[in-house]
């Protein structure tokens, strides 16, 4: 299957290192992020995992879990994250997945359907596709995807403004401009009309062409 914006998150069952997930159950009826990794003991995801456990309260005033995964089991999980601690200063208290059968990897097309084997024997460039992020709503359904090779760590600030603009637009009808920040101005889509846009801006907005309106960000 392939997943695209607005496909519904694959639904699965896995070990994690806070006990065996069903993971819509697991969302419940908030948002979510799965953020995923070639192999434990890696550099560069140890950085990533230790900044994401800094940012996680950030998350949490979101309403947004965050869970990792990696290819390996749950034993190296436990071992990794002393590490993690050690070297970035932080301790991650989201639940990372054991895809030691590879399944979740499969499910969402980070590895081909038809790879054979488990994680036993794999090197990180094995799985060097496994390094996606993935934005899920409480609908279910995913909001954003951002892959990335091996050699570059992840913008999880980026991420968490992502998140912001994601939130804001599925309640109101705006849309982000470029480098957009909370508070900041929003514009007014094409598909609202000026008619519509009276209702729901009567403070009014800038026009600086006909399909581009800017108008303060509602609250």
């Amino acid at each position: 299957m392939t997943l695209r914006i607005n496909s519904t998150a694959p639904d699965f069952s896995a070990e994690t290192t806070q006990g065996r997930i069903s993971f819509h159950d697991w969302i419940g009826d908030s948002w979510a992020i799965l953020f995923s990794h070639p192999k434990d003991f890696t550099p560069v995801c140890t950085t990533e995992l230790g900044y994401m456990a800094r940012l996680q309260p950030e998350f949490d005033r979101r309403n947004c879990k965050i869970i990792g995964l990696s290819v390996d089991p749950v034993d190296n999980h436990d071992r990794w994250v002393v590490d993690i601690e050690e070297t970035q200063g932080s301790l991650p208290q989201y639940p990372m997945i054991a895809d030691t059968d590879l399944n979740v990897a499969k499910l969402y097309n980070m590895l081909p359907e038809e790879e054979e084997g488990s994680s036993e024997g794999r090197t990180p460039a094995d799985n060097a596709t496994v390094r996606t992020v993935f934005i899920i709503g409480p609908d279910k359904k995913i909001k954003l995807m951002m892959t990335y090779p091996m050699t570059t760590g992840r913008n999880f600030n980026e991420i968490l403004r992502s998140l912001d603009s994601i939130q804001l637009t599925s309640k109101h009808t705006v849309a982000t401009p470029v480098n957009w920040q909370p508070g900041e101005d929003v514009i007014i889509p094409p598909s609202v009309t000026d008619e519509q846009a009276k209702q729901k801006f009567p403070e009014g907005w800038k026009t600086l062409k006909p399909y581009l309106r800017v108008v303060a960000q509602p609250r």
